[in-house]
């Protein structure tokens, strides 16, 4: 393929994929060690994401209601022509 073509084929591609992540600047997905703490003890998941916070407990010993972090977004890549 013609670099254009395959430039013009990453843009668009790139493009439907950050439509798709549009608003998501926070992600639930923390290291369990990592979380900060967003609810009291016995907060329920709809009482913690009414908080605006990420609910999970399948790890023992560590916030089960904590805050969501930034997501990283890196530099976009330009085509030159």
């Amino acid at each position: 393929m013609e670099p254009r073509v395959l430039c013009v084929l990453l843009l668009v591609s790139t493009l439907a994929l950050s439509s798709l992540a549009q608003g998501q600047l926070e992600t639930c997905v923390v290291d369990p060690h990592k979380r900060t703490n967003c609810g009291s003890p016995g907060i329920t998941p709809s009482q913690c994401k009414d908080k605006g916070c990420c609910f999970d407990d399948t790890v023992r010993g560590v916030p089960w209601c904590f805050f969501p972090v930034a997501v990283d977004n890196p530099p976009e890549e330009e085509c030159s022509f």
